[in-house]
């Protein structure tokens, strides 16, 4: 929840300020989100007060017993009715958030992105440097023969999708309740965490595990909360700010390089094109010189043989 200090507006600008410090001292910078990375598109989290868990399934049954893997297993009709209908968003799009992230990364130094989120929106947005820890909706296989399915073969069969290869049941790529998540994704998570040297942590809960504990691995105290409601982490972390996401992370992250650094650049070129004509003056000038005085060496040495005309006066004089 919202602390009383971030009301007062100096104080958040002072914190907008020291993130921006902070981003631009840093080379190795890691983002661990969660769904309230993602709410500004629409898509709703699911531990806030309107979030997914503290909604209405539609169904007998408890939104977050529907989406476990046991559940998925017996009751697979009624799994794909309230999936259809709370996490799937095809026509979600990137917002403020995914943009700056995709900036960050540009900048080059934003060089992972760890995200619970199963939406795929920071790759629609642009981001390469992705660990999805709970998988995709976009992507979809069948449990029998391993076919792949896009998420509009998912959103237009009625009911329970089937395989259209050999009709067995096509599932989504995502990482259920009671399910394990992929060791490569947390092993190159914990790897981009322990290199980073600083962290944003920003629309998660952080009860989460393994994601919640991710920051155990640090080797500094650089990091950044930056989420509506508090965390466990809000006290250890270097600067909290309770906010919107892509509010914040859109005014931190410039979305272009600024005049004074392009000037500063062209003027460099400048400088350095001055220069190279100035090398090729000098050194057509001292090529002219070198060519003169070769010339008049040249005109000396043709000059010398009229040093003989003494020998023949000399030989005058014995004739006579």
């Amino acid at each position: 929840m919202e602390t009383r200090i971030d009301r007062f507006g100096s104080v958040r600008e002072d914190k907008i300020k020291q993130l921006k410090e902070l981003i631009n001292e840093s080379k190795y910078i890691v983002f661990l989100g969660g769904a309230g990375v993602s709410t500004e598109s629409g898509i709703p989290d699911f531990r806030s007060g309107a979030g997914i868990y503290n909604t209405e399934s539609g169904t007998k049954y408890r939104p977050i017993d529907i989406i476990a893997h046991d559940f998925f297993m017996e009751h697979p009709e009624d799994f794909y009715d309230f999936y259809k209908r709370k996490l799937i968003y095809p026509d979600a799009r990137p917002n403020k958030a995914h943009k700056a992230l995709v900036r960050l990364e540009r900048q080059g130094k934003l060089k992972a992105i760890i995200t619970q989120n199963i939406d795929n929106l920071h790759q629609e947005a642009g981001s390469k440097c992705v660990i999805e820890l709970h998988g995709s909706v976009y992507r979809n296989y069948c449990m029998n023969c391993g076919k792949k399915f896009n998420i509009e073969y998912i959103a237009s069969q009625e009911g329970v999708p089937h395989c259209d290869k050999c009709g067995g049941i096509v599932r989504p790529d995502i990482v259920l309740y009671e399910e394990n998540l992929e060791h490569e994704n947390v092993d190159n998570a914990i790897k981009a965490v322990k290199k980073c040297d600083l962290m944003i942590i920003a629309g998660t809960s952080l009860t989460v595990y393994p994601a919640a504990t991710f920051a155990q691995f640090l080797k500094h105290d650089r990091i950044v909360i930056i989420n509506k409601s508090s965390t466990y982490m809000d006290l250890k972390a270097l600067l909290t700010i309770h906010d919107n996401v892509g509010e914040v992370l859109d005014k931190v992250v410039p979305k272009r390089i600024s005049r004074k650094t392009t000037t500063s650049k062209a003027g460099t070129k400048k400088t350095a094109a001055k220069k190279t004509t100035t090398t090729k003056k000098t050194t057509t000038k001292t090529a002219a010189k070198t060519t003169t005085k070769a010339a008049a060496s040249k005109k000396e040495t043709t000059k010398k043989p009229s040093a003989k005309k003494p020998a023949a006066s000399k030989a005058k004089k014995n004739e006579s």
